[in-house]
């Protein structure tokens, strides 16, 4: 029960620096136990939507399962948003990724510490980020 805290508190710390930034977002409760595709935050602003995994880590490597990559990717078809994963290592601020930026290791995407640092955008550069480029 622990870990599922430490993962809410982390998706609504999300929320509030998305609000601090002009961008309205929301928690999506239950993600990831409904037979739907959901992420765990909706965000927007009056010209982009975006459906973010949120994920953090005490280790050096994070792991994530295909099947929270590929139930993302549905959603953000079908809702017409772009797709993220938010990852935060301990002792660090949230860093976005694109999921192409993810190394696939079998069951599961993976992402280290040092190359969410090098690709990740902080939080301001992803809400300036152009998708089209």
């Amino acid at each position: 029960m622990k870990h599922k805290i430490k993962g809410v508190n982390a998706e609504r710390s999300l929320i509030h620096l998305f609000f601090a930034n002009e961008w309205c977002a929301i928690r999506v409760a239950g993600s990831g136990s409904s037979r739907y595709p959901s992420p765990d935050i909706i965000a927007s602003n009056s010209e982009r939507k975006l459906a973010i995994e949120c994920k953090t880590s005490k280790s050096n490597t994070l792991y994530v399962s295909k099947d929270n990559i590929l139930q993302l990717k549905e959603f953000s078809k079908l809702f017409g948003a772009e797709s993220w994963l938010a990852v935060r290592f301990d002792r660090t601020s949230w860093r976005f990724m694109k999921l192409e930026d993810m190394e696939e290791k079998g069951k599961n995407f993976s992402i280290k510490a040092k190359d969410a640092e090098k690709k990740g955008l902080r939080l301001k550069e992803l809400i300036a980020f152009d998708r089209n480029l």
